[in-house]
């Protein structure tokens, strides 16, 4: 028998490899079943779930709440758009420089959010997100402003025949650098600077006083979730073909807080969860009721009052509770045999 402690492991091991299934089966299961439609809606939710990711990381994992990671989305998205439109770019590079941008723009920007703390921090990336708005809304000449730029997307890979305008394609190639990026985060976390984040969320009296240096560590934190809401922003771009500036107001930034809340902050999959529910929720309401927002709001009062930990915070929860009631039971019966 296998210790109790390896359980939960294994566990979440069977159930990632489940869910990694499932969203690989997609593009064949959907259409069979005459649901072709939602093949691009759960392109689109693991899309914006790398920009709830982003607001996990630095929320969930550093204790700091940001309602302007639209603006690297943002950044993301347009040096996509650009590269292709304007510099004539292939996808690739023109990818490399929308996440490029959107990291740089993340590592300026953090470089004065990261010295304040609560509202403060909260007020201060609103106030980046709002400016950089505001330009791209001016530039159109350059942006196109509400009305955004439209391109075509070159070829993926050119030698193998593989381009965007193939749904299955586009789908896995989401898919994989989604797959990549929870990854990354997934090695971030169980990494020392893994620890250094969590002992800063918890106390940054005492992770300094300990030789954690909490400015770099914030700073670090703000830049990797840059990066990632950059990677999603640049996938949304080859997904639709297009660029808006719309896309980098703060709603939008506020909406991935709530996916991230709602999912569970601080779990690696609780914002694809949330994503995940409150877009499903989005696409079936709508077509019923126009002001299907109202029970978006109050879904998120409930899972906030509820489970205050969100979905798969409070599914962790249970699972512990399972756990401490069956390690005592499990010694008793190995002391009696």
């Amino acid at each position: 028998m296998s210790p109790p402690s390896s359980r939960p492991r294994a566990l979440i091991a069977v159930g990632t490899l489940v869910l990694v299934s499932a969203l690989a089966a997609v593009p064949f299961v959907l259409p069979a079943l005459g649901a072709t439609f939602w093949v691009n809606v759960v392109a689109e939710i693991l899309i914006w779930s790398l920009l709830a990711a982003s607001v996990n990381l630095l929320f969930g994992y550093v204790g700091l709440l940001s309602f302007g990671q639209a603006l690297y989305f943002g950044f993301g998205m347009y040096g996509v758009a650009i590269g292709i439109s304007t510099f004539g770019l292939g996808l690739w590079p023109a990818m490399l420089l929308g996440v490029v941008a959107a990291t740089a723009m993340a590592a300026v920007a953090g470089a004065f959010a990261v010295r304040l703390t609560w509202h403060y921090f909260a007020i201060i990336t609103v106030v980046f997100s709002l400016i950089f708005y505001f330009i791209a809304m001016s530039a159109k000449s350059v942006t196109g402003g509400d009305d955004g730029l439209s391109f075509s997307a070159p070829a993926l890979l050119a030698a193998a025949g593989l381009s965007l305008t193939d749904r299955t394609t586009q789908y896995y190639f989401v898919l994989l650098t989604c797959i990549a990026c929870y990854c990354l985060m997934a090695l971030v976390v169980g990494s020392p600077l893994g620890l250094r984040f969590a002992a800063v969320r918890e106390n940054e009296k005492r992770a300094s006083l300990i030789g954690i240096n909490v400015y770099a560590t914030r700073w670090m934190a703000f830049v990797l979730a840059g990066f990632i809401a950059g990677v999603g922003g640049a996938l949304f771009a080859l997904f639709g073909r297009y660029a808006s500036a719309s896309f980098m107001f703060y709603h939008v930034s506020g909406e991935a807080v709530v996916w991230a809340i709602v999912g569970g902050a601080g779990t690696l999959l609780g914002p694809l969860v949330g994503t995940a529910l409150l877009i499903l929720f989005r696409e079936v309401v709508s077509g019923v009721w126009e002001n299907y927002l109202i029970a978006v709001g109050v879904i998120t009062i409930l899972v906030v009052i509820f489970a205050p930990r969100g979905i798969v915070g409070s599914l962790h929860s249970l699972a512990a509770r399972l756990r401490a009631t069956h390690e005592p039971a499990a010694r008793t019966t190995a002391d009696e045999e």
